[in-house]
């Protein structure tokens, strides 16, 4: 399972060093994988302290750090 996870996180940096901050649910439908599998590729990544998470008027947003 930490191999695909990893796998994910790698995608996940792709698309967004690609196309810059991005909504969660942006990022969650521009990843081919399962929604669950990129949310903990973010956790992940965000353990890392490789995203920053920001608060928007409607959801949040994704970068990277």
């Amino acid at each position: 399972m930490e191999d695909t996870i990893g796998e994910v996180a790698g995608e996940v940096w792709d698309f967004l060093e690609e196309n810059g901050e991005t909504s969660v649910s942006g990022v969650t439908k521009g990843v081919e994988a399962p929604g669950t599998k990129v949310y903990m590729a973010m956790g992940w990544l965000a353990r890392e302290d490789k995203l920053e998470f920001l608060d928007k008027k409607r959801g949040n947003a994704v970068r990277l750090n």
